[in-house]
């Protein structure tokens, strides 16, 4: 998924070499981190971090277009798996729930999954935590983001999610798990809805963030 190299037997999705030189951030070792940063001001969020650098043309985008176009699930929870292991050695593991970003119905009706839900399930299974794939409804479907900037990606999303099933998240610190970072906008709408439900808390991840947020 990254060299595009035959893969020997006991490797899976990556071949050790690239798995070996991924270009990895180590946010999460650092409080204040960008990542947190984007959340500074706006709403109160525990820790966040990404877990590798995105570059166009590079290994990380090749990864995420497989795994958001390609139908290649496996990826993701490899890349689940493997960011869950360096977050269960750090305060992350303070965590109850583990939540994807949606897609909207449509979106989600067109692609048939939301590419996010793999990542959630390698993260729970390396860090043995719960996850719930439907915590967070998407109330509408919204324009793309791609070529917005950071206040008009939050005017578009900051009305279409809710959450749902309160009870199954009341009292918990929820980690908001989506694959690539950039404005922060989808996330901190979602975890505005998230900090609606009585007593939680909400942490962040993503898999892929810019090298400069």
């Amino acid at each position: 998924m990254g060299c595009q190299a035959p893969l020997d037997l006991d490797e899976e999705h990556i071949c050790k070499y690239c798995l070996d030189h991924l270009p990895t951030t180590k946010y999460w070792e650092h409080t204040n981190n960008p990542i947190e940063q984007i959340f500074w001001g706006k709403l109160q969020v525990v820790s966040a971090a990404s877990y590798l650098y995105f570059s166009k043309g590079g290994i990380v985008q090749e990864m995420l277009h497989n795994l958001k176009y390609k139908h290649q699930l496996g990826v993701g929870r490899l890349l689940g798996r493997h960011f869950g292991t360096e977050l269960a050695k750090t305060s992350f593991s303070d965590i109850d729930l583990i939540v994807p970003v949606p897609l909207h119905k449509d979106k989600l009706r067109k692609r048939g999954y939301n590419q996010c839900d793999p990542i959630v399930e390698g993260l729970a299974e390396a860090m043995d935590k719960e996850y719930f794939l439907h915590a967070i409804e998407r109330t509408a479907s919204n324009e793309s983001q791609t070529r917005k900037g950071r206040y008009e990606r939050w005017l578009n999303v900051k009305s279409l999610f809710k959450a749902a099933q309160a009870e199954r998240i009341a009292g918990k610190h929820v980690l908001l798990v989506d694959d690539v970072v950039t404005t922060g906008a989808t996330l901190e709408a979602c975890a505005a809805a998230l900090l609606e439900v009585p007593e939680v808390r909400v942490s962040v991840a993503s898999i892929a963030c810019p090298a400069v947020v």
